[in-house]
């Protein structure tokens, strides 16, 4: 534990802004000299007191709410005490101001500072020090902030599910079978005289099996879960005209982004969070893709298009869309054959700058003013009308259906992209200890070590083994005061 780690802490632990109630937090070892300083009374354990808070003058600040948790029975493990006052900024400071200086004042019995080294907490500092007092587990930490940062409700849930440790009892579970299939591996080691028939008896190859069919379980809720904590990026690309703005309305419910008949309205991107199923989407119109070097396209506009290819190359789903109206015009075939022609070059940039698991889904607009020739002709993709709203659920389920989302029926506990990164490792080395295990004079050895490695993956996980680098990066991210 590093030595910022036994400091008393005090922070402000409510959001910026004005509020009708505001929270100042204090944590630390044996405060009680301090809490009786500021509330001028010994406070009953657990139990609010409604009391003036003062000055070092005794001129009121506030009044408000005053409660004491002595360790380990707080959200830290360690002596807490709350203030809760009135929401202002300034009142909320003045609070926090007179915490740090009452700490700095001299017990006149001791002749010590009253709680020496008091200072503000740093981000997620509060939630830390319940970490590393094993009130929680890592899993669990980072779910508070999810929890904070969910943006629909299926988010929420699935953060509440993973702070009361749904996916911290998956994970102890696959640690479980693994110590035990570790102990048989290491037992056969430790005596020479049993060999691999010590194993089979065990029905070792049983037990990883079993294993790795769990674990592909596990993996699967938790990529679903990190879709809920990540979002998905939706681009919207096509030609001008083609009705990406009135799409983007469309699957908005409200008017966001400017349409008119004029190409090249749209100049710079446009994105909306908007929700399918629970799921969060962050969904980007971009300006339409034309050839930059034809004469009506501006500065402003080829700036446009190339910033619309440098969000489509980050998407994780592109929704390509066509207009119907364009692809049968009987009065000017050239029309419809030059429109057909820069779809055909989009569709081949597409395939150049895509990675084959970024999802392209072809979306027919328009079908409300297209003609029946034109509607014939569409063998795949959706067809809609971004106007009357036609075929739009459709194209949400399928938009679903390609990013990979599908809901465990058991509910989706909250994951992140470090979670599925030790996930994947411990995959990888089950993987390697099955082909060990089926060798025909399997090395026990490094088949003791695969194993080894794939519990430290494992235990990452909940924090059981996490260097302290990445529990900086991480707790860095949390608010202050949280």
């Amino acid at each position: 534990m590093l030595a910022r780690h036994h400091d008393p802490i005090a922070a402000i632990a409510t959001a910026p802004g004005r509020g009708a109630v505001g929270i100042v937090r204090v944590s630390g070892k044996k405060i009680a000299a301090l809490v009786a300083a500021l509330c001028g009374r010994a406070l009953m354990p657990r139990q609010a007191t409604y009391l003036p808070f003062r000055d070092a003058l005794g001129a009121p600040i506030d009044q408000g709410l005053a409660l004491y948790f002595p360790a380990p029975h707080s959200y830290t493990g360690e002596d807490v005490l709350e203030l809760q006052a009135h929401g202002g900024p300034v009142v909320l400071q003045l609070l926090l101001a007179r915490c740090l200086e009452a700490a700095a004042a001299m017990d006149v019995k001791t002749g010590q500072p009253l709680l020496a080294g008091l200072r503000p907490a740093q981000p997620g500092e509060f939630t830390e020090r319940a970490f590393l007092n094993d009130k929680i587990d890592l899993a669990q930490a980072e779910a508070i902030a999810d929890l904070i940062d969910a943006s629909t409700e299926t988010a929420a849930r699935s953060a509440a599910r993973s702070l009361s440790g749904e996916f911290s009892k998956e994970v102890h579970v696959l640690l479980d079978r693994l110590v035990h299939l570790r102990m048989l591996v290491e037992a056969t080691l430790d005596f020479p005289e049993e060999d691999i028939d010590f194993l089979q008896k065990a029905d070792a190859q049983g037990q990883l099996t079993r294993l790795q069919q769990t674990l592909t379980s596990v993996m699967h809720r938790a990529q679903q879960g990190a879709i809920l904590r990540e979002g998905i990026k939706v681009v919207i690309a096509g030609q001008p005209n083609a009705g990406k703005s009135s799409l983007l309305n469309a699957l908005a419910g409200a008017e966001l982004a400017i349409v008119t008949p004029v190409a090249g309205t749209t100049r710079d991107k446009v994105t909306q969070l908007i929700q399918i199923d629970g799921v969060p989407l962050h969904v980007v119109d971009t300006a339409g893709l034309r050839d930059s070097l034809l004469p009506e396209v501006d500065e402003v506009e080829k700036i446009g298009i190339a910033r619309a290819w440098g969000e489509i190359e980050t998407a994780d789903a592109v929704l390509f869309l066509h207009d119907l109206t364009r692809q049968e015009t009987p009065q000017d075939l050239r029309i419809a054959m030059n429109y057909q022609a820069a779809d055909a070059a989009i569709a081949q940039a597409l395939a150049g700058k895509l990675p084959g698991r970024i999802p392209v889904i072809d979306v027919w607009n328009k079908s409300d003013m297209a003609g029946a020739a034109a509607l014939a002709g569409i063998s795949s993709g959706v067809v809609i009308s971004a106007k009357t709203g036609a075929g739009l659920q459709p194209l949400r389920e399928q938009l679903l259906q390609v990013v990979g989302w599908q809901a465990a029926p058991e509910g989706v506990f909250m994951a992140r992209e470090r979670h599925l990164r030790a996930l994947r490792e411990v995959n990888t080395q089950l993987a390697r200890a099955a082909d060990q295990l089926g060798a025909r004079t399997p090395a026990l050895d490094l088949l003791a070590e695969d194993l080894r490695q794939a519990q430290n993956a494992l235990s990452a996980i909940t924090g059981a083994f996490t260097p302290d680098d990445l529990l900086g990066e991480i707790f860095s991210k949390f608010c202050i005061g949280k």
